[in-house]
């Protein structure tokens, strides 16, 4: 059976928009034809696409680096270059996309038809023919492709199950859900059988069917992370329905009641929309002798508090019926199933939040250099075609308008002093001309 991985890290990286093209057209017997150099083509995207046969994140144990193309630079006569391919990134349903360096929650891609453009691809550059007036007859620089954005997200996983099996370790669950479904647990007598969560659909008839998933046996102290502790109740947070097994036989030496109350403290403690899910409590090993005669005995117990009880025996198959019937009635409370079909889903396009805007900042970092930093001329920079006399000019005028000049002079700037712009190496030059 393939290791089942439920957290994951990965690199995205769009593609640069394409440079615009310095280019004059050469036509015969047409002097002064004028400039012709086309636009870059568009960066592609990086999106990451649920895919509704995925079960796990394995496959991101093996690549974590996904770069989409880039777009093709602007060609001659006005031609545009070809936009990079985006690149799809498909994960299965109940992942949640997180921004590793802030920690925020970015997406919550729950089921088919749900995307998250994870890194936008960058515009392409505007080529020379675009920039000709009336007064510049022949501009002589082009304007360059808008950068990669680059991110790392961590992916987490939140099975889609409409009903979790929660107990402690070797109560049975493994049992009931190769019983009730076609999932096909390992299944032995000792501690910590299920390390990973199995999923199984549940078919009581032509028209209803849900998701049900046995969860790895859960110990005093999950809600502090101990043993599968968070890896456990992540899974569980999805359900609207759960069955609470329990060993009514007591041949693990502990005490069923004790047990639904150490299970019940730890879901509390870890959210109280987990200690609000209904449950229906399942008593399960009535095919022994002791669980025979004590299964009476808890049932009391437990409908005393208000709670609805069954006993079953998933070895034998005894109640189980009734167990799916009276879990059935629970999800329709619940608002039923959820739809899982993917010819019925819409479209969700969601994408990265907006990067916040950085303001103008201007430092000295020591004798002779200096550091700019700001969204607005970062970007202006990034883009300037700085090959061609124009360009700079250009940029030198956008640089004065912004007021980097003004306070590069205020803290002592002089000719040739090296100033750092975003990425960009530049001399300080406050005439150029």
């Amino acid at each position: 059976m393939a290791d089942f991985v439920d957290v994951a890290t990965i690199e995205v990286e769009s593609g640069k928009g394409g440079d615009g093209l310095v280019h004059f057209r050469r036509i015969k017997f047409v002097p002064r034809a004028g400039p012709g150099g086309g636009d870059g083509g568009k960066g592609g995207d990086v999106i990451l696409r649920v895919d509704p046969h995925m079960r796990t994140l394995l496959d991101f144990k093996y690549k974590s680096s996904f770069r989409a193309e880039q777009g093709a630079n602007g060609g001659s006569f006005g031609k545009t270059g070809g936009g990079g391919q985006d690149l799809i990134v498909r994960v299965p349903p109940g992942t949640v996309v997180f921004d590793e360096e802030t920690g925020q929650q970015v997406a919550d891609l729950v089921g088919p038809g749900y995307e998250l453009i994870a890194a936008r691809g960058g515009r392409g550059g505007r080529g020379n023919e675009r920039f000709k007036t009336s007064t510049r007859q022949a501009p002589n620089f082009a304007e360059g492709g808008v950068p990669e954005q680059h991110f790392r997200l961590r992916l987490e996983l939140k099975l889609l199950a409409d009903v979790g099996i929660i107990g402690f370790p070797s109560v049975g669950k493994s049992t009931l859900i190769s019983r009730i479904s076609a999932a096909k647990p390992k299944i032995a007598d000792y501690h910590f059988t299920t390390l990973t969560p199995n999923l199984g659909v549940v078919r009581l008839d032509e028209n209803r069917e849900f998701v049900v998933a046995d969860m790895p046996g859960l110990i005093e102290g999950a809600s502090e992370g101990i043993g599968l502790g968070h890896e456990f109740l992540r899974h569980v947070e999805r359900t609207r329905v759960l069955i609470h097994l329990l060993d009514a036989s007591g041949i693990e030496g502990r005490d069923p009641l004790q047990d639904f109350e150490t299970i019940n403290r730890e879901l509390a403690l870890y959210s109280d929309n987990l200690a609000s899910l209904p449950q229906i409590v399942a008593l399960n090993k009535v095919d022994l002798t002791e669980g025979r005669e004590y299964a009476p005995l808890y049932r009391q117990e437990l409908e005393q508090r208000g709670h609805r009880v069954l006993e079953i025996s998933a070895a034998t198959g005894e109640g189980l019926p009734a167990l799916m019937q009276a879990v059935w009635d629970e999800l329709e409370k619940a608002g039923g199933p959820a739809p899982m079909k993917l010819e019925e889903a819409e479209p969700v396009v969601l994408e990265m939040p907006a990067e916040e805007e950085r303001e103008l900042r201007v430092q000295k970092l020591g004798d002779g250099v200096f550091a700019v930093s700001g969204t607005d001329v970062e970007m202006m920079m990034a883009r300037a075609d700085l090959q061609h006399g124009e360009g700079i000019r250009r940029a030198q005028r956008a640089l004065e308008k912004m007021g980097v000049i003004l306070q590069l002079e205020e803290l002592g700037a002089q000719l040739g002093d090296t100033v750092f712009i975003g990425e960009t190496e530049m001399e300080y030059r406050p005439d150029y001309s």
